[in-house]
């Protein structure tokens, strides 16, 4: 692969952009629907995707799609949906803003559960990293408060969820190629959110027609833009850039749902962040 980290910046940049406006979108939609019915929507867009993207393969569907380890991206695929449904609850329960602000702390826990699931090692200053981002999120949520809501635990409960998705992930590309790894779990997620999001299926008023468009071009936007970054430079030199999806996040629940940055959620998140980018350096310096 010719490197052009430039390139792949920009597009690691248009790609969190693009998710900090589908997670906009999925606010709005879960406020007017239940969150199956929305989330199964986005599924069958991203199906629909994964599904052209196999057909479009040189070596042919079969030979694209085939894995030996279809037992784990079945477990990969459940906990992706149940994540998705439980962040876009969680937006339309404490916000886009704090959501996020708590969902920061997911690449640290992936850093702490490469270790015993991955057989990876993680060394002192990294477990320091993963210790502060843990404070950083007891910033945030602030227990033993009147401030703090249960409803704070459900990004925690996602990232966790997704950091578990994510270790599989890496699993799973051990010793094949990294495409199955990316079809299955948006095929098999689509059947699982079909199953139980159309017994909860709502009618849809003609107005969200329009917007119901749009958070579907969204999903197959973000993850065609993620997927060329990737092809254009390798993922460890973008992914400090990813961070920007706070800020864009911050952005559209500020003007557009007026929600509110408490000092709290600033502070907190910006030692999950300087914690992240630490434990993410540590992995980069040579051994």
């Amino acid at each position: 692969m010719s490197s052009n980290p430039t390139r792949g910046i920009w597009l690691m940049i248009a790609a969190v952009a693009a998710f900090a406006a589908q997670d906009g979108f999925s606010r709005y939609l879960a406020g007017e629907y239940n969150t199956l019915m929305v989330v199964m929507i986005r599924y069958w867009v991203f199906a629909a995707f994964v599904t052209v993207l196999a057909l479009r393969r040189p070596e042919g569907l079969r030979a694209a799609v085939a894995s030996r380890r279809l037992g784990a991206h079945v477990l990969r695929g459940a906990l992706l949906v149940t994540e998705v449904c439980v962040i876009v609850y969680g937006y339309t329960l404490i916000g886009l803003i704090e959501s996020h602000a708590v969902f920061a702390i997911c690449p640290l826990l992936i850093a702490a559960l490469s270790g015993p699931m991955l057989g990876e090692k993680v060394g002192l200053m990294r477990w320091l990293a993963i210790g502060a981002g843990l404070i950083g999120v007891l910033i945030i949520l602030r227990p033993g408060t009147g401030v703090f809501s249960p409803a704070a635990l459900l990004p925690l409960a996602s990232a966790l969820m997704f950091a578990l998705y994510s270790v599989l992930t890496r699993l799973t590309t051990r010793d094949e190629p990294t495409f199955p790894a990316f079809f299955w779990p948006g095929v098999l997620g689509a059947g699982l959110m079909t199953g139980i999001g159309l017994p909860n299926w709502e009618p849809i008023a003609l107005s969200d027609y329009a917007p119901l468009a749009i958070y579907g071009a969204l999903a197959v936007l973000s993850h065609w833009l993620l997927l060329k970054c990737y092809e254009a430079t390798e993922a460890a030199r973008v992914q400090p850039y990813a961070y920007l999806q706070i800020v864009f996040v911050s952005v559209i629940g500020l003007t557009i749902y007026d929600e509110t940055l408490a000092p709290a959620v600033i502070i907190g998140t910006a030692v999950i962040v300087a914690a992240g980018l630490f434990a993410l350096w540590q992995e980069r310096k040579p051994a």
